[in-house]
């Protein structure tokens, strides 16, 4: 099996917003991971009366199961493929974890939205950090499967192809871009886009545009979802206006939706 994205694979990201990698870190590293998380959760894994919260949100994890599970050759060289080899940063940790677990209670966080990308005038407030339409900061949003994950399972929803059309609300906001309420309370106005679920086997990873907008669902399965949703950091800034027309997925992305 090939360690590179095909073609196809590439058109799919420039066009759709978002590309699904099956065994992206194997299914070892996945079960490794989710007895640290099962822990931290204060939950009985084998007793669902302990299950009482709708998601549980977990902290950064360096460990080395996460860590590794983060820097395969698969996942190190689709980066490459979709920012260009240099422009990214390693991931150091494996980011936050919304850990949802069946229940009838209304999680509370199921609004569309995309993540910010560098702070706002206050830096502890998450609401008021931004994003422009350079994506300052970030390279892309990635979703780890650490469980498997069916349609009843609280999958993330994407929204197919809306990263052109928050390119296009970008736009005119220039540098400073948007803070993330800012741009979550302009999606709903965006034109009807196809929706996936983000679903696998643990050890799938889903590799989204920055501007892909998604949002969670309640879980109406029966067993807890572990996902984690780390940002790939760009090391150089993305480029909109090359000189020889050379850009990467990421950017010939949002290239192509401007000119739209």
């Amino acid at each position: 099996m090939s360690t590179y994205l095909h073609t196809l694979e590439i058109d799919q990201f420039i066009n759709d917003g978002y590309i699904r990698l099956e065994n992206a870190f194997s299914p070892a590293l996945a079960a490794e991971a989710r007895a640290i998380l099962w822990k931290d959760t204060g939950c009985d894994p084998s007793d669902p009366t302990t299950w009482t919260r709708p998601v549980i949100r977990l902290g950064m994890y360096t460990q080395p199961p996460f860590v590794a599970a983060a820097n395969t050759a698969v996942l190190h060289n689709a980066f490459d493929q979709l920012i260009g080899p240099g422009r990214w940063m390693p991931c150091g940790s494996m980011g936050s974890f919304p850990v949802r677990f069946p229940s009838p209670l209304d999680p509370g966080d199921t609004g569309w939205h995309v993540d910010a990308s560098f702070p706002g005038a206050d830096p502890g407030n998450y609401f008021e950090a931004r994003v422009n339409v350079r994506s300052r900061g970030r390279a892309l949003l990635m979703l780890f499967l650490f469980s498997d994950v069916a349609p009843a399972d609280a999958p993330t929803r994407l929204r197919v192809g809306s990263h052109r059309d928050v390119a296009r609300l970008l736009k005119p906001a220039g540098d400073a871009g948007l803070s993330f309420m800012e741009l979550a309370d302009k999606l709903d106005k965006l034109p009807a886009r196809e929706e996936v679920f983000a679903t696998g086997p643990a050890g799938t990873v889903y590799l989204c545009h920055p501007f892909t907008a998604h949002a969670a669902q309640p879980h109406h399965g029966t067993e807890p979802r572990f996902l984690a949703q780390p940002p790939l950091l760009l090391r150089e800034e993305l480029n909109l206006d090359r000189d020889d027309g050379k850009y990467t997925p990421v950017e010939q992305a949002i290239h192509i939706a401007l000119q739209e």
